[in-house]
């Protein structure tokens, strides 16, 4: 499986990290080993002093496609869950004075949570969805996937004309305004529709 996720897709989350607002969908991988799931610890990185967390819904891929319609997206997709991309701040940001790549910022090992995921069917309605994180017991992001400039159907029609989707790839679908750092000793826990999803705490 791979991990696909979406940046700036939640225009106060780009606004707030001075970032222009794309026309198409900011798009970049994780590996596998980027996974942290069940609840594991994660533990700081020695190579950034500016770790931050980011959480998003993210979706799971139920079956092969390549160039998707839109008219069909909805079925490629069969399960919801919360996640929170790590990302280190201090290399990003040298990144991209640079025009180089996030790989490094971003795709370094654990820096995907993950949830257990919960089908789709037990949702009303998946483009209004309220989700939060909370750090050390306090609120520090809200959305809800009505905000987004691109819903899941558009994601996956425009990540289908560039790259196979297959069977268990999951898609970090962007995260809202409130991101910021972590620091060892912090406990974060994720909320969608007030359900506690994960929680993660930092050593």
């Amino acid at each position: 499986m791979k991990v696909i996720a979406v940046g700036r897709n939640y225009i106060d989350h780009a606004k707030e990290l001075n970032n222009p607002i794309p026309e198409n969908p900011v798009i970049f991988m994780k590996p596998d080993t980027a996974i942290l799931k069940d609840n594991k610890d994660f533990y700081y990185p020695e190579f950034s002093k500016d770790i931050h967390y980011e959480v998003e819904v993210v979706i799971r891929i139920c079956q092969e496609g390549k160039h998707v319609s839109q008219k069909f997206a909805h079925k490629y997709y069969d399960a919801l869950g919360l996640g929170i991309d790590f990302t280190a701040r201090d290399i990003q940001s040298t990144h991209k004075e640079k025009a180089l790549p996030w790989e490094l910022a971003k795709a370094f090992d654990h820096s995907a949570v993950i949830s257990n995921l919960i089908p789709k069917e037990e949702f009303d309605n998946v483009n209004n969805l309220n989700f939060s994180l909370s750090k050390n017991g306090k609120t520090v992001q809200n959305g809800n996937t009505g905000d987004v400039m691109f819903d899941f159907d558009s994601l996956i029609v425009f990540i289908s004309k560039y790259i196979t989707l297959r069977k268990g790839d999951l898609i970090y679908t962007g995260t809202p305004s409130g991101v910021g750092p972590v620091e060892i000793g912090d406990k974060l826990e994720g909320f969608l529709e007030d359900s506690s999803m994960f929680t993660c705490n930092i050593k």
